[in-house]
């Protein structure tokens, strides 16, 4: 008689890697990247850069002081250190991108766990800290100039949805003031075509977070569709909801989770857009509140363990 070996799930197996998907992730914000570059000049370098490397030396230090193995080599630091960069202005000084990273890497991500254990995603908790630290510094933006590799001086400019007075193909293509890695919705968009083609990241969030802040807004300006396009291009919505809002350790794992955390996040977003007096980006603060209860809409949305049995009161 033949001996059966039983033991735990999960039973299948696949050869997919941290390392492997973080990569996707790197590449996936390399057209961005390349964009913001391109219009904001050799400082978006340096500031990416910098916020690479503070990511994973830090990570790399706390995992030599805790007297753990150094967990640098499943590039998640990297894509920390991208993602912070690209929610930063061109203009910031040198020190802001390494205090952020700091800040993301040791605040938000290490003293939780690491990856996989932190409640929000580390980029956008330090781009929110920032904020509310520097927000005079974190509100400046260089007038972009298309070609210009040389740089742009560091001017104070209103963003698209302060200044509402730039065409739906500037906003884009990305020849406009903000972050260095949000203006260009071209390239994210290709960024976020390859995720999913590589299956890094599935539609159920981003389709939430944009079609629920769409359809939202336009009821609010009364089906003014031209209003809509422009705040659905403008600011970080479509990095935000294709590139943190899918994070995996802040984000529900069920589609049906997912969905529920995506019509969260494009509510809030158009709460805060819609109500406020003051023209701000809030993509940040949307996303990072509902990373907050994203653990209670795992619970409620969860599936069921095979054979459990509901308890009585």
């Amino acid at each position: 008689m033949s001996k059966y070996v039983i033991s735990s799930s999960p039973h299948l197996r696949d050869n997919v890697t941290t390392a492997r998907i973080m990569q996707d992730v790197c590449i996936a914000l390399l057209p961005a990247a390349a964009a913001g570059v391109l219009f904001f000049g050799y400082r978006s370098l340096v500031i990416l850069a910098l916020s690479i490397a503070a990511a994973v030396l830090s990570e790399h230090f706390y995992c030599k002081a805790a007297h753990q193995r150094s967990t640098i080599g499943d590039f998640s630091a990297v894509v920390t250190g991208m993602l912070l960069a690209m929610n930063l202005p061109s203009t910031v000084p040198y020190w802001m991108p390494v205090v952020g990273s700091i800040i993301a890497i040791l605040l938000v991500k290490m003293i939780f766990g690491g990856i996989g254990q932190n409640f929000a995603n580390p980029a956008l908790a330090a781009r929110a800290i920032l904020s509310l630290s520097w927000a005079s510094l974190m509100n400046t933006f260089a007038t972009p100039a298309f070609g210009n590799l040389a740089g742009v001086d560091a001017v104070a400019s209103a963003t698209p949805i302060a200044a509402q007075n730039y065409t739906l193909a500037q906003l884009f293509l990305g020849n406009i003031p903000g972050t260095l890695g949000e203006t260009c919705k071209l390239a994210l968009l290709i960024g976020a075509a390859y995720l999913l083609w590589r299956r890094v990241i599935s539609w159920h969030i981003p389709a939430a977070f944009i079609g629920t802040f769409a359809v939202c807004y336009l009821i609010g300006t009364g089906f003014d569709l031209g209003a809509t396009l422009y705040q659905v291009l403008s600011g970080g919505l479509i990095l935000g909801a294709f590139f943190m809002a899918t994070d995996y350790s802040s984000s529900p794992a069920t589609d049906k989770g997912k969905l529920v955390f995506g019509v969260g996040c494009g509510l809030l977003l158009f709460i805060f857009r819609f109500c406020k007096s003051t023209p701000a980006e809030w993509c940040s603060f949307a996303i990072l509140l509902m990373n907050v209860v994203s653990p209670l809409i795992e619970r409620v949305t969860g599936i069921k363990s095979f054979g459990e049995v509901k308890k009585n009161a």
